[in-house]
Protein backbone atom coordinates (compact mmCIF):
# COMPACT_ATOMS: atom_id res chain seq x y z
CA UNK A 1 0.00 0.00 0.00
CA UNK A 2 1.13 3.66 -0.87
CA UNK A 3 2.75 5.46 2.36
CA UNK A 4 1.64 9.27 2.17
CA UNK A 5 3.70 12.64 3.23
CA UNK A 6 1.13 15.02 3.97
CA UNK A 7 3.37 18.35 4.33
CA UNK A 8 2.24 21.80 5.40
CA UNK A 9 3.36 24.68 3.74
CA UNK A 10 3.94 28.09 5.94
CA UNK A 11 6.35 27.40 9.06
CA UNK A 12 6.90 23.99 7.74
CA UNK A 13 8.19 24.53 3.95
CA UNK A 14 8.28 28.27 4.30
CA UNK A 15 9.41 30.47 7.03
CA UNK A 16 6.41 31.99 8.18
CA UNK A 17 6.60 35.85 8.86
CA UNK A 18 5.19 37.20 12.09
CA UNK A 19 1.83 38.27 10.77
CA UNK A 20 1.40 34.95 9.24
CA UNK A 21 0.78 35.94 5.41
CA UNK A 22 3.72 35.09 2.62
CA UNK A 23 1.62 37.59 0.92
CA UNK A 24 5.09 39.67 -0.74
CA UNK A 25 8.36 38.14 -2.23
CA UNK A 26 10.76 40.44 0.66
CA UNK A 27 8.82 37.64 3.32
CA UNK A 28 9.58 34.44 0.74
CA UNK A 29 12.47 32.30 2.39
CA UNK A 30 12.39 28.45 2.66
CA UNK A 31 13.01 26.93 6.22
CA UNK A 32 17.01 25.33 6.76
CA UNK A 33 17.82 22.33 5.08
CA UNK A 34 13.77 21.55 3.76
CA UNK A 35 15.11 21.68 -0.02
CA UNK A 36 17.94 19.13 0.80
CA UNK A 37 15.77 16.96 2.57
CA UNK A 38 12.68 16.97 0.65
CA UNK A 39 15.25 16.06 -2.61
CA UNK A 40 16.59 13.39 -0.65
CA UNK A 41 13.27 11.82 0.44
CA UNK A 42 12.02 12.09 -2.93
CA UNK A 43 14.66 10.29 -4.65
CA UNK A 44 15.01 7.16 -1.75
CA UNK A 45 11.38 6.54 0.12
CA UNK A 46 8.28 5.73 -1.63
CA UNK A 47 6.07 8.34 -0.09
CA UNK A 48 3.40 10.40 -2.30
CA UNK A 49 3.97 13.99 -1.51
CA UNK A 50 0.79 15.97 -0.50
CA UNK A 51 1.00 19.41 0.79
CA UNK A 52 -2.19 20.08 2.88
CA UNK A 53 -2.42 24.01 3.75
CA UNK A 54 -4.80 26.52 5.21
CA UNK A 55 -3.76 29.78 4.57
CA UNK A 56 -6.02 31.91 6.49
CA UNK A 57 -7.93 33.88 3.68
CA UNK A 58 -4.77 34.39 1.35
CA UNK A 59 -6.54 34.18 -1.94
CA UNK A 60 -9.46 35.47 -1.02
CA UNK A 61 -11.02 39.10 -1.76
CA UNK A 62 -9.63 40.52 0.78
CA UNK A 63 -6.00 39.03 -0.14
CA UNK A 64 -5.97 38.71 -4.12
CA UNK A 65 -5.01 35.61 -5.79
CA UNK A 66 -2.23 38.25 -7.41
CA UNK A 67 -0.77 38.98 -4.03
CA UNK A 68 -0.64 35.04 -3.05
CA UNK A 69 -0.29 33.35 -6.27
CA UNK A 70 2.95 34.84 -7.63
CA UNK A 71 4.40 33.36 -4.31
CA UNK A 72 3.72 29.80 -3.77
CA UNK A 73 3.98 29.36 -7.31
CA UNK A 74 8.08 30.53 -7.47
CA UNK A 75 8.30 27.89 -4.21
CA UNK A 76 6.99 24.98 -6.60
CA UNK A 77 9.22 26.07 -9.25
CA UNK A 78 12.02 26.25 -7.34
CA UNK A 79 10.95 22.77 -5.76
CA UNK A 80 10.61 21.31 -9.35
CA UNK A 81 14.00 22.69 -10.52
CA UNK A 82 15.50 20.97 -7.29
CA UNK A 83 13.79 17.84 -8.55
CA UNK A 84 10.57 18.13 -6.21
CA UNK A 85 6.84 17.61 -6.71
CA UNK A 86 4.05 17.27 -5.37
CA UNK A 87 1.45 14.17 -5.99
CA UNK A 88 -1.02 16.31 -4.44
CA UNK A 89 -1.53 20.17 -3.37
CA UNK A 90 -5.03 20.73 -0.98
CA UNK A 91 -5.15 24.45 -0.13
CA UNK A 92 -8.14 25.33 1.98
CA UNK A 93 -8.79 28.90 1.36
CA UNK A 94 -11.18 29.96 3.95
CA UNK A 95 -10.71 31.91 6.90
CA UNK A 96 -10.07 30.69 10.53
CA UNK A 97 -13.89 31.32 12.07
CA UNK A 98 -15.65 29.96 9.76
CA UNK A 99 -14.13 26.68 11.23
CA UNK A 100 -15.35 24.40 7.79
CA UNK A 101 -14.26 21.02 7.83
CA UNK A 102 -12.12 21.33 5.09
CA UNK A 103 -9.39 23.23 7.19
CA UNK A 104 -7.13 21.30 8.83
CA UNK A 105 -7.42 19.28 11.68
CA UNK A 106 -10.07 18.38 9.87
CA UNK A 107 -10.15 15.78 6.90
CA UNK A 108 -13.03 17.10 4.66
CA UNK A 109 -9.85 17.73 1.60
CA UNK A 110 -8.62 14.71 2.35
CA UNK A 111 -11.40 12.24 2.11
CA UNK A 112 -9.78 10.33 -0.89
CA UNK A 113 -6.97 9.68 1.51
CA UNK A 114 -8.93 8.19 4.01
CA UNK A 115 -10.97 5.93 1.25
CA UNK A 116 -8.21 4.75 -0.82
CA UNK A 117 -5.74 2.28 -0.63
CA UNK A 118 -3.04 3.60 1.26
CA UNK A 119 -0.93 2.76 4.39
CA UNK A 120 -1.74 5.66 6.92
CA UNK A 121 -0.49 3.66 9.80
CA UNK A 122 3.28 4.30 8.46
CA UNK A 123 2.21 7.77 6.77
CA UNK A 124 2.99 10.90 8.75
CA UNK A 125 1.89 14.86 8.49
CA UNK A 126 4.89 17.04 8.94
CA UNK A 127 4.32 20.27 10.26
CA UNK A 128 5.03 23.14 12.81
CA UNK A 129 1.59 23.66 14.83
CA UNK A 130 -0.73 21.59 16.89
CA UNK A 131 -2.80 21.35 14.74
CA UNK A 132 -0.88 19.75 12.17
CA UNK A 133 -0.52 16.91 15.24
CA UNK A 134 -4.27 16.54 15.39
CA UNK A 135 -4.73 16.23 11.91
CA UNK A 136 -2.12 13.12 11.97
CA UNK A 137 -4.14 11.83 15.21
CA UNK A 138 -7.73 12.54 12.41
CA UNK A 139 -6.27 10.54 10.06
CA UNK A 140 -4.83 7.74 12.11
CA UNK A 141 -1.51 8.07 10.77
CA UNK A 142 2.01 9.47 13.06
CA UNK A 143 3.28 13.23 13.01
CA UNK A 144 6.52 15.17 13.35
CA UNK A 145 6.27 18.91 14.74
CA UNK A 146 9.14 21.05 13.58
CA UNK A 147 10.25 22.44 16.70
CA UNK A 148 14.06 23.15 18.07
CA UNK A 149 15.36 19.69 18.47
CA UNK A 150 13.17 18.36 15.44
CA UNK A 151 14.27 20.31 12.54
CA UNK A 152 14.45 18.86 8.94
CA UNK A 153 17.42 16.83 9.37
CA UNK A 154 15.91 15.07 12.10
CA UNK A 155 12.60 14.90 10.20
CA UNK A 156 14.33 13.03 6.72
CA UNK A 157 16.14 10.95 9.62
CA UNK A 158 13.08 9.48 10.83
CA UNK A 159 11.09 9.34 7.06
CA UNK A 160 14.40 7.52 5.77
CA UNK A 161 15.82 4.57 7.98
CA UNK A 162 12.91 4.74 10.73
CA UNK A 163 11.73 5.88 14.22
CA UNK A 164 14.38 4.46 16.59
CA UNK A 165 11.97 2.70 19.66
CA UNK A 166 11.50 -0.65 21.18
CA UNK A 167 10.01 -1.68 24.51
CA UNK A 168 10.94 -4.86 26.09
CA UNK A 169 8.65 -6.28 29.49
CA UNK A 170 10.31 -8.77 31.63
CA UNK A 171 8.72 -10.72 34.69
CA UNK A 172 10.54 -13.55 36.67
CA UNK A 173 9.95 -14.56 40.04
CA UNK A 174 11.79 -12.35 41.11
CA UNK A 175 11.26 -8.56 39.10
CA UNK A 176 8.59 -7.58 36.70
CA UNK A 177 10.23 -4.62 34.62
CA UNK A 178 8.70 -2.66 32.15
CA UNK A 179 10.94 -0.15 29.55
CA UNK A 180 10.55 2.31 26.58
CA UNK A 181 12.87 4.11 25.02
CA UNK A 182 13.29 6.32 22.32
CA UNK A 183 16.88 6.75 20.92
CA UNK A 184 16.26 9.62 19.41
CA UNK A 185 14.49 11.71 21.94
CA UNK A 186 15.20 14.70 23.83
CA UNK A 187 16.08 13.28 27.42
CA UNK A 188 12.52 12.65 28.96
CA UNK A 189 12.87 10.24 31.95
CA UNK A 190 10.16 8.74 33.85
CA UNK A 191 11.99 6.29 35.71
CA UNK A 192 10.66 3.99 39.50
CA UNK A 193 12.86 1.43 40.58
CA UNK A 194 12.44 1.31 44.41
CA UNK A 195 16.42 2.55 44.94
CA UNK A 196 16.11 6.42 44.49
CA UNK A 197 20.12 6.73 44.20
CA UNK A 198 19.56 4.34 41.17
CA UNK A 199 16.69 5.58 39.18
CA UNK A 200 18.78 9.03 39.76
CA UNK A 201 21.82 7.68 37.71
CA UNK A 202 19.49 6.13 35.05
CA UNK A 203 17.80 9.58 34.77
CA UNK A 204 21.51 10.66 33.85
CA UNK A 205 21.62 7.60 30.98
CA UNK A 206 18.07 9.77 29.66
CA UNK A 207 19.28 13.60 30.13
CA UNK A 208 22.81 13.21 28.57
CA UNK A 209 22.39 10.41 26.38
CA UNK A 210 19.24 12.50 24.51
CA UNK A 211 17.03 9.74 24.73
CA UNK A 212 13.83 9.57 26.09
CA UNK A 213 13.46 6.10 28.82
CA UNK A 214 10.42 5.05 30.55
CA UNK A 215 11.39 2.36 33.05
CA UNK A 216 8.98 0.76 35.36
CA UNK A 217 10.38 -1.96 38.56
CA UNK A 218 8.63 -3.67 40.60
CA UNK A 219 11.76 -6.15 42.36
CA UNK A 220 11.75 -8.37 45.49
CA UNK A 221 13.46 -4.95 47.64
CA UNK A 222 12.51 -7.45 50.76
CA UNK A 223 14.83 -9.96 49.80
CA UNK A 224 17.89 -7.45 48.62
CA UNK A 225 18.88 -5.00 46.03
CA UNK A 226 20.19 -7.65 43.22
CA UNK A 227 17.86 -8.25 41.27
CA UNK A 228 16.42 -4.81 40.94
CA UNK A 229 19.67 -3.63 39.52
CA UNK A 230 20.98 -6.72 37.46
CA UNK A 231 17.61 -7.44 36.08
CA UNK A 232 17.37 -3.38 35.07
CA UNK A 233 20.51 -3.96 33.58
CA UNK A 234 19.72 -6.98 31.63
CA UNK A 235 16.34 -5.71 30.23
CA UNK A 236 17.95 -1.77 29.03
CA UNK A 237 20.58 -3.64 27.68
CA UNK A 238 17.95 -5.66 24.98
CA UNK A 239 15.81 -2.37 24.60
CA UNK A 240 18.81 -0.41 23.35
CA UNK A 241 19.75 -3.27 21.44
CA UNK A 242 16.57 -3.43 19.92
CA UNK A 243 16.19 0.06 18.96
CA UNK A 244 19.18 0.04 17.35
CA UNK A 245 18.03 -2.23 14.74
CA UNK A 246 20.39 -3.02 11.64
CA UNK A 247 22.94 -0.38 12.98
CA UNK A 248 23.14 1.22 9.68
CA UNK A 249 24.40 4.83 9.21
CA UNK A 250 25.62 4.44 12.93
CA UNK A 251 28.76 5.75 14.60
CA UNK A 252 29.15 2.78 16.52
CA UNK A 253 31.77 3.68 18.93
CA UNK A 254 31.63 6.61 21.85
CA UNK A 255 34.51 7.77 24.38
CA UNK A 256 35.04 10.26 27.48
CA UNK A 257 33.91 12.75 31.34
CA UNK A 258 35.20 15.25 34.56
CA UNK A 259 33.12 15.14 36.92
CA UNK A 260 34.55 17.70 39.87
CA UNK A 261 37.45 15.92 41.60
CA UNK A 262 37.12 13.18 39.28
CA UNK A 263 38.06 11.92 35.71
CA UNK A 264 35.42 9.22 34.37
CA UNK A 265 36.29 7.29 30.85
CA UNK A 266 33.71 5.43 29.30
CA UNK A 267 34.65 3.88 25.83
CA UNK A 268 31.86 1.76 24.19
CA UNK A 269 31.79 -0.33 21.31
CA UNK A 270 28.14 -1.77 19.47
CA UNK A 271 30.17 -4.15 17.32
CA UNK A 272 28.04 -7.12 18.92
CA UNK A 273 30.90 -8.86 20.71
CA UNK A 274 29.86 -8.25 24.84
CA UNK A 275 32.95 -7.57 26.41
CA UNK A 276 33.34 -5.12 30.19
CA UNK A 277 36.65 -3.60 31.13
CA UNK A 278 35.53 -2.31 34.96
CA UNK A 279 38.37 -0.71 36.35
CA UNK A 280 36.68 1.60 39.46
CA UNK A 281 37.12 1.07 43.30
CA UNK A 282 34.58 2.14 45.91
CA UNK A 283 35.58 2.55 49.70
CA UNK A 284 32.13 3.23 50.58
CA UNK A 285 29.40 0.08 50.67
CA UNK A 286 26.58 1.65 49.60
CA UNK A 287 25.35 5.22 48.07
CA UNK A 288 22.10 5.88 48.72
CA UNK A 289 20.07 2.74 48.56
CA UNK A 290 22.74 1.39 46.21
CA UNK A 291 25.86 -1.21 47.18
CA UNK A 292 28.56 0.12 45.52
CA UNK A 293 29.15 -3.89 44.49
CA UNK A 294 26.21 -3.98 41.74
CA UNK A 295 27.50 -0.91 40.06
CA UNK A 296 30.11 -3.36 37.99
CA UNK A 297 27.34 -5.58 38.40
CA UNK A 298 24.67 -3.06 36.25
CA UNK A 299 27.17 -2.33 33.44
CA UNK A 300 27.83 -5.95 33.04
CA UNK A 301 24.53 -6.98 32.61
CA UNK A 302 23.55 -3.79 30.32
CA UNK A 303 27.00 -4.78 28.14
CA UNK A 304 25.82 -8.26 28.31
CA UNK A 305 22.32 -7.78 26.61
CA UNK A 306 23.25 -4.89 23.98
CA UNK A 307 26.01 -6.87 23.11
CA UNK A 308 28.45 -4.28 23.34
CA UNK A 309 32.08 -3.51 24.26
CA UNK A 310 32.03 -1.55 27.44
CA UNK A 311 35.51 -0.04 29.21
CA UNK A 312 34.78 1.86 32.18
CA UNK A 313 37.42 4.09 34.48
CA UNK A 314 36.83 6.34 36.89
CA UNK A 315 39.32 7.85 39.83
CA UNK A 316 39.27 10.57 42.36
CA UNK A 317 37.89 10.49 46.16
CA UNK A 318 33.86 11.87 46.25
CA UNK A 319 32.08 8.18 45.54
CA UNK A 320 29.49 10.10 44.73
CA UNK A 321 30.75 12.29 41.83
CA UNK A 322 32.71 8.78 40.67
CA UNK A 323 29.82 6.91 40.20
CA UNK A 324 27.74 9.94 38.70
CA UNK A 325 29.85 10.51 36.73
CA UNK A 326 30.33 7.33 35.02
CA UNK A 327 26.62 6.88 34.25
CA UNK A 328 27.35 10.66 32.68
CA UNK A 329 29.91 9.28 30.52
CA UNK A 330 28.04 6.55 29.83
CA UNK A 331 25.51 8.36 28.42
CA UNK A 332 27.69 11.24 26.88
CA UNK A 333 29.28 8.02 24.99
CA UNK A 334 26.57 5.95 23.70
CA UNK A 335 24.64 9.50 22.54
CA UNK A 336 27.47 9.72 20.11
CA UNK A 337 27.91 6.05 19.03
CA UNK A 338 24.31 6.18 18.15
CA UNK A 339 23.99 8.81 15.96
CA UNK A 340 22.92 8.25 12.83
CA UNK A 341 24.25 9.56 9.28
CA UNK A 342 21.60 8.99 6.71
CA UNK A 343 23.42 10.26 3.70
CA UNK A 344 25.90 7.38 4.48
CA UNK A 345 23.75 4.92 5.18
CA UNK A 346 26.61 2.27 5.62
CA UNK A 347 26.89 -0.92 8.43
CA UNK A 348 30.33 0.42 10.10
CA UNK A 349 31.71 -2.69 9.76
CA UNK A 350 34.54 -4.12 7.16
CA UNK A 351 32.86 -7.51 7.86
CA UNK A 352 29.41 -6.83 6.50
CA UNK A 353 27.96 -7.55 9.70
CA UNK A 354 27.38 -6.40 13.37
Amino acid sequence: MTRLLFLDRDGTILREPEDEQIDSFDKFRFLPGVIRNLYFLRQHTDFRFVMVSNQDGLGTSSYPEDTFWPTHKLMLQTLHDEGIDFDDILIDRSFPHENLPTRKPGTAMLTKYLQGDYDLENSYVVGDRDTDAQLARNLGCKSLILNEEMNWDRVAEILFAGERTASVRRTTKETDIDIRLCIDGTGKADIATGLGFFDHMLEQIARHGNIDLYIRVNGDLNVDEHHTIEDTGLALGQCLLRALGNKRGIERYGYCLPMDDCLCQVALDFGGRPWLVWDADFRRERIGEMPTEMFLHFFKSLSDAACMNLHVRAEGQNEHHKIEGIFKAFARSLRMAVRRDIYNYQLPSSKGVL
